[in-house]
This record gives structure tokens, sequence and C-alpha cells, in this order.
């Protein structure tokens, strides 16, 4: 096997979805993974590394922060309501803008 391959960390996965946290049915993102709902951008802890579904978790990732990035752009942080645990994920070009905003006017 490749040793580029054995080495890769994302796994792909765009899946439809109904978020946990407002409800809303969410549509495959097309360009890229969907990591968190566009309406409220919370998401789920069930990833260890993106897309292997191997987290036990499960807990809810609430929205915590925003980072901004000069090449990857918004960064979304996250805490999950259940271990506590913080990470991080580029935000999507369908996420709620007023969202986003109020993100960015939080702090740790």
């Amino acid at each position: 096997m490749n040793k580029e391959k054995s080495m890769r960390k994302f796994t792909v996965i765009d899946e439809e979805f109904v978020c946990e946290n407002c409800g809303k049915h969410v549509k495959k993102l097309g360009y890229s993974c969907r990591n968190h709902c566009p309406y409220c951008l919370y998401s789920k802890h069930v990833d260890i590394n993106p897309g292997d579904r191997s987290e036990e978790c499960h807990g809810l990732l609430k929205p915590i922060g925003l980072e901004i990035d000069s090449k990857k752009g918004y960064i979304l942080r996250f805490q999950c309501q259940k271990c506590g645990k913080i990470t991080k994920n580029k935000a999507a070009e369908d996420d709620d803008m007023d969202q986003i905003i109020r993100l960015s006017t939080k702090h740790l």
C-alpha cells in the first residue's frame, strides 16, 4: 500500500442527517464532508479522525468560538457537552453567517 494512503487520517463521508440540537434536516455538503449543522452550527462527537466514525462518546459538540485562518477561512471551535473535548472544523459555504458572527464575539 502507498505510504501516503496508509498515513491518511481523513475518511470522506458526506451524508444527510437530522440535527440533534435544532431538529432540522441537513443535506449533504456536496463539495466536501458535512461535519456540522449549517443552521445552528452544532455537531456530534462521532469521529476520532475526520470521518472514521470510531468515537464512542456521541455527545453534542457545541460551537464555542471562531478562528480565522488565512488559507482555510473560518474555523469553528466546538466543545463536547458530554466529555468536554475541544475540536475544530472548517466552516462550510452554507453555514448561517449570523451564527458565525455570534461566535466571533465569544471568548473562552
